[in-house]
């Protein structure tokens, strides 16, 4: 493992300034919020910065605040704490389930939302120091190798899975992310902060190596929304979705007025179901409408070798999820 120097900026600014100054020097610098993820990514050399900048001494970045009838939270939140907060979970419960359901109760303990948003992907090639697209190779090795848990959406020319359990809910929740750079601050919709491999294979959403993503914002959730995220996992502790699913329904009684709908596990990118959403708004949810939304669900899916159960379980977790949050009291 490379020897890297520790930094701790006491404020958002003297991060930036950093992250600026060891770019501008041809140095190569990593954010570490609870340190999870880019420590695993360190000890297996698929990074190798010269700097680690740990954001953990920044006050005031791990709040939730009521803002306009909506909410903002600090990036620096943990998981742990995120999916117990009583507003988040009263007014955004798909992101507190998400929450909930990450990793271990160690990994939400230290786990911070930020961070939980930029993970890496866990391909395995990418992984183990494969020369693959995203080590900077020219080679998807999971097109003809395995492929198990890839995408079935948006793939091409890599065809790994996002994979962020929060980061579906906050595209359902039409969330928006404030990002801070050398140049100041800049607001991007949740549903454009993350990127398709075709646009650039070795990264996964429009941050730059000098900016930070400092704080979500959520907006005030309409009269009788209610939402929920369900996850089907490959084992029953410390692993990523195999398909999810974050629904944000707003129902008039027994009739859902709008719909948010948007896939975890499947594609590089939390992926929205804009057909689907439109086929439910207007409408009672009855198990045959929420049947035939699973089957739209799945229109356009494009499975590799080793992943083509992904095709039926993603049908049924869709109308599942619809069915049952349409139906709670």
């Amino acid at each position: 493992m490379k020897a890297f120097r520790n930094a701790n900026p006491k404020s958002i600014r003297d991060a930036v300034q950093l992250l600026s100054d060891e770019h501008k020097q041809g140095r190569a610098a990593s954010i570490a919020g609870g340190g999870s993820d880019v420590l695993q990514l360190v000890k297996e050399r698929i990074v190798a910065p010269d700097t680690l900048v740990h954001l953990r001494a920044i006050k005031g970045l791990d709040q939730v605040r009521p803002q306009h009838g909506g909410v903002n939270i600090g990036g620096l939140i943990t998981l742990d704490a995120l999916a117990h907060h009583p507003l988040v979970r009263k007014q955004y419960a798909v992101l507190a389930e998400a929450a909930e359901i990450v990793g271990t109760p160690q990994i939400r303990n230290a786990g911070t939302l930020a961070g939980n948003v930029c993970q890496r992907p866990w391909c395995w090639y990418f992984r183990n120091g494969f020369p693959c697209l995203k080590n900077g190779g020219n080679t998807c090795f999971s097109v003809t190798g395995e492929n198990e848990f890839h995408g079935i959406f948006g793939g091409g020319p890599s065809y790994i899975v996002h994979p962020s359990d929060t980061a579906p809910a906050l595209v359902a929740l039409d969330a928006r992310f404030h990002i801070t750079g050398p140049n100041g601050g800049r607001v991007v919709p949740a549903a454009e902060f993350f990127t398709l491999p075709k646009l650039d294979a070795k990264r996964e959403n429009v941050l730059t190596p000098e900016e930070v993503l400092t704080e979500i914002e959520l907006p005030s959730p309409r009269a009788n929304t209610r939402s929920t995220y369900h996850k089907v996992l490959d084992r029953e502790a410390w692993t990523h979705a195999v398909v999810s699913a974050a629904v944000v329904l707003e129902m008039d009684k027994d009739v859902c007025k709008s719909a948010r709908v948007v896939l975890g596990g499947v594609a590089p990118i939390p992926w929205r179901l804009p057909k689907v959403e439109a086929m439910l708004a207007g409408q009672r949810i009855t198990p045959d409408l929420a049947a035939k939304a699973g089957e739209e669900a799945v229109v356009g899916a494009q499975a590799l070798a080793k992943n083509k159960y992904k095709i039926p379980l993603t049908r049924a977790t869709v109308k599942r999820t619809v069915l049952a949050l349409a139906e709670k009291a």
